[in-house]
């Protein structure tokens, strides 16, 4: 499945996706985890808490392959727990991503043109959210308010090789 494919998806999966929303699955599928996990104890900790507090959601597939050529997936919570999933092994494979792998800020810059190229957003609004993003090497962002009231996201970032 191209970027393309996987963000035409996300749209239609979620209408009411922001800049915020997009630049988030775009540098989840670019860079992968957030950043590394010191403490994997805390780590246990948020996982257990959000699955006992995971409550109704939208009709989500287990996995999401967000990027063919990174591998990147997320793996939402909600099935995966209905699935009978093990926690342990989703934490596990959480941390080695978060610990591991390692994407590219130019993989990022490509498909942020992608997207461009889409016209979900105008193209001057996108160049003005990213902006001060790239000036600062891509920090991760928040989904936004709207996205998460709606949609109530609960899914991990695993790199499939670790799944």
């Amino acid at each position: 499945m191209s970027v393309e494919s996987v963000l035409l998806s996300h749209f239609a999966r979620y209408p009411a996706m922001g800049l915020a929303d997009l630049y988030k699955l775009i540098h989840q599928a670019a860079l992968g985890s957030e950043h590394a996990i010191r403490n994997p104890e805390a780590a246990r900790r948020w996982l257990n808490e959000e699955l006992a507090s995971l409550g109704e959601g939208p009709d989500e597939p287990l996995l999401d392959l967000l990027s063919e050529e990174t591998g990147i997936l997320r793996v939402h919570l909600r099935p995966y727990l209905a699935s009978g999933g093990d926690p342990e092994h989703l934490l596990r494979a959480f941390l080695r991503t978060a610990n591991e792998f390692r994407g590219h800020a130019d993989t990022l810059e490509r498909y942020w043109q992608t997207a461009i190229r889409l016209e979900r957003f105008p193209p001057d609004e996108m160049e003005k959210f990213i902006r001060p993003l790239r000036a600062k090497n891509y920090p991760a962002v928040h989904h936004s308010p709207l996205y998460e009231r709606l949609y109530r996201p609960a899914y991990r970032v695993i790199w499939q090789g670790f799944w």
